[in-house]
């Protein structure tokens, strides 16, 4: 069943194709005039520049929306990575008739160039042979700079990860301060936020028809600048409907109760009725119809506001994650000195049918020509996978899939996956009869939505999957199950393998999609993500309890032993998440320690823009809850030494971490944990030299278990 059939969308496949359709499709999209002449273009219609290098691939956000563009009918030339020291660059494909589509890339460009210690990172996965230092810091901001120092006249169209989390005033943890809406900064004439396919070809359709882009204020899943509010429309103050500050308890509008209403506000007290004087007549109060939600608009703080009060800054978050529901969003507003920031409500998501009409495009499923032998490390990773849905409704505080993809998931249909796969089979190089993977931003979500439509387009929850899993999802895996099936089915398939992705606690509801998995789908270990042990971190992240992760791991050696195979769990954890203690942490080393996990790698916090866990790490506060001055206080590792510290509580087997957790045992009281024997968890002697044995469960691991950028890294923006 395709959900959102209330809400009417234009299906992205029915528009008349722009008149350069004639042109038909080009083997790789140009970078190069030479290419333009080739393909007998004189100009181009749209231009992307992106700071990845190109790969005709879907799971790169240039050439999906190049190719998607292209079936449309327009002319399109990618600008890959370019210099951005001058305006050169920008002008090698000539002047675009239409508009300059700008996008720093598959991710944000601060966390794909720095450390979770704000460290320069050595290598880009997205770069030929991995050369570091290939685009510039913000790159959306120096790439439109670039664009109108080229073609002043060009209308700027910005977009993708970077674009779509700076949509309203956010948190930068690299210069540790709020900053402006990046439409202000990058002075693009409009922004497009999440998986933006609906509201570009709209735009683009519309552009190629005449109209100013500063006219288009109407598509949805856009943000752009205004003076005022237009006629016509209700504003609400953000603060009324989540009220910020003390305040007398009051009915929240934004609570999610799926029982009965609170006795208190579910009938008005009706006092007696006095007797009329002679003569009189009572007349009925009628009430004033209900507003019209699509003509609302709910103001958020001014940025001058939330950059001064973090409990403001946490509250904007707060309202923003609860307006972000496509079925009941309404717009938000935010002023930013004498302009004002506008987003519309999300788009509608898009059916399967729209889903294969992405995927299927005629991707030549390589890197272009121009990098010759050059090793791409994020080709390399994908180029045997097939990813079948898109969204999250995990709702995880640290990640921003759901901020940037959704939380309702958009699933291609079968026949259009398993035709992909043997597209894989007969086009790309070395495939060896493997499928590296089988998935999305989850593995185990294809086809899982909520039981009632009706339901759905209310729902203002931030997770389907906690504090519980909500008894109106559907958890059934049988789909899944089906195309695990048919996939490996596939002559000339020897494997699918399912790497990582899965969200164990929906997966518990399977046991037999647990089965299916553990027993034909991995290849030795499989890496699952309880991120900590302790239920007072859990609870900031939306994470679940480590029942559900007992109970997936006693599934997965179960199902494992049967198939007479042995297999290991690979678990992350983050360190150093908002609401963690040193206590937490102690507390998650002698977890490691007691089921022998030595981890060679760690992922620390990194607070990404507009997650609800930067939102913590910025204020201090808990945006999951109404927030107020007095509202519950999350302790908050930041300074370098106590991050340095969580993160060598996880690797507590590490020889050059033993000095630090010493110390900090003999602080916290427990010199106990600080011997010889195999009951302690860090030994008295420092050894002279040498490097930890990375094991699992006592056996070693061969291969390196590389670190996750948790919020923006593993898939597929566009």
């Amino acid at each position: 069943m395709e959900h959102y059939t209330s809400l009417l969308a234009k299906p992205i496949q029915s528009y008349r194709p722009y008149w350069a359709k004639r042109f038909g499709a080009a083997p790789m999209l140009p970078m190069s005039r030479a290419e333009m002449d080739a393909l007998g273009w004189d100009s181009c219609d749209i231009i992307l520049v992106s700071g990845d290098c190109y790969i005709d691939h879907p799971s790169f956000g240039s050439a999906l929306v190049g190719r998607l563009l292209e079936a449309q009918g327009f002319r399109v030339g990618i600008i890959a990575q370019p210099d951005w020291q001058n305006a050169n660059a920008f002008k090698a494909l000539g002047k675009p008739n239409l508009y300059f589509g700008v996008t720093a890339g598959n991710m944000d460009s601060m966390v794909n160039r720095y450390t979770a210690d704000r460290k320069i990172r050595s290598d880009d996965a997205y770069t030929p042979d991995a050369a570091p230092n290939k685009r510039p810091d913000r790159a959306v901001l120096v790439y439109s700079q670039r664009c109108r120092e080229a073609y002043a006249d060009v209308p700027l169209v910005i977009g993708s990860i970077e674009a779509s989390l700076r949509r309203i005033a956010h948190y930068d943890y690299w210069s540790d301060k709020v900053r402006r809406s990046i439409l202000l900064d990058s002075k693009a004439d409009i922004l497009l936020y999440g998986n933006a396919e609906r509201a570009l070809i709209e735009l683009s359709h519309r552009i190629a028809k005449g109209e100013k882009v500063a006219d288009i204020q109407d598509i949805r899943g856009t943000a752009f600048l205004r003076k005022a509010i237009p006629s016509g429309w209700t504003e609400i103050a953000s603060t009324q409907l989540d009220r910020p500050g003390v305040i007398d308890k009051a009915v929240d509008p934004y609570e999610m109760k799926m029982g009965k209403a609170d006795a208190s506000c579910a009938t008005e007290a009706k006092p007696e009725q006095a007797a009329l004087p002679e003569g009189t007549q009572a007349i009925a109060l009628v009430r004033k119809p209900k507003a019209d939600r699509a003509k609302q608009v709910v103001r958020l703080p001014a940025y001058e506001a939330v950059a001064q009060d973090p409990v403001l800054y946490a509250h904007a978050s707060r309202v923003l994650h609860l307006e972000a529901n496509p079925g009941n969003a309404r717009a938000l507003v935010q002023r930013h000195g004498d302009r004002e920031v506008w987003l519309n409500p999300p788009p509608i998501p898009l059916t399967t049918k729209e889903m294969d009409y992405v995927y299927d495009m005629p991707y030549a499923r390589k890197p272009h020509p121009a990098y010759g032998d050059a090793k791409i490390p994020a080709w390399e990773m994908i180029r045997f996978s097939v990813n079948i849905m898109r969204g999250c409704f995990g709702g995880c505080t640290f990640c921003s899939i759901t901020e940037h993809e959704g939380r309702i998931i958009q699933s291609r249909s079968e026949a259009s996956i398993l035709k992909e796969v043997e597209e894989i089979r007969d086009k790309v190089p070395g495939f060896t009869g493997v499928i590296s993977d089988l998935g999305g931003p989850t593995a185990n979500m294809y086809r899982i939505a909520c039981k009632n439509e009706v339901i759905e387009n209310a729902c203002r929850k931030l997770s389907c999957v906690y504090p519980g899993i909500c008894e109106n999802l559907n958890t059934d895996h049988s789909a899944l199950i089906q195309l695990y099936r048919k996939a490996r089915a596939i002559k000339g398939v020897k494997k699918i393998l399912i790497g990582s992705g899965v969200r164990y606690d929906l997966a518990i509801k399977s046991p037999e999609y647990v089965k299916e998995l553990v027993q034909h789908h991995v290849g030795g270990y499989l890496k699952i993500a309880p991120e900590h042990s302790e239920e007072n971190v859990l609870s900031k992240m939306m994470k679940p309890g480590m029942e559900a992760y007992d109970e997936f791991k006693a599934m997965f050696e179960k199902f494992s032993l049967e198939a007479g195979k042995k297999q290991y769990l690979i678990p992350y954890f983050i360190a150093a998440h908002p609401g963690t203690t040193d206590q937490d942490m102690l507390n998650l080393a002698l977890w490691l320690k007691k089921y022998d996990f030595k981890l060679d790698q760690v992922q620390t916090f990194t607070p990404t823009p507009m997650a609800m866990a930067t939102a913590m790490y910025h204020s201090g506060k808990n945006p999951l809850r109404k927030v107020t001055a007095d509202s519950e206080d999350v302790a908050i590792p930041k300074a370098g030494n106590v991050r340095k510290l969580h993160k060598a509580f996880i690797r507590y087997h590490d020889p050059n971490n033993w000095p630090m957790l010493r110390e900090a045992l003999q602080k916290m009281g427990r010199a106990d944990l600080i011997g010889n024997s195999k009951q302690h968890l860090i030994p008295s002697w420092q050894p002279l030299s040498g490097k930890p044995t990375t094991t699992v469960r006592g056996q070693p691991l061969e291969r390196t278990i590389r670190p996750r950028r948790v919020s923006e890294s593993k898939r597929k923006y566009s």
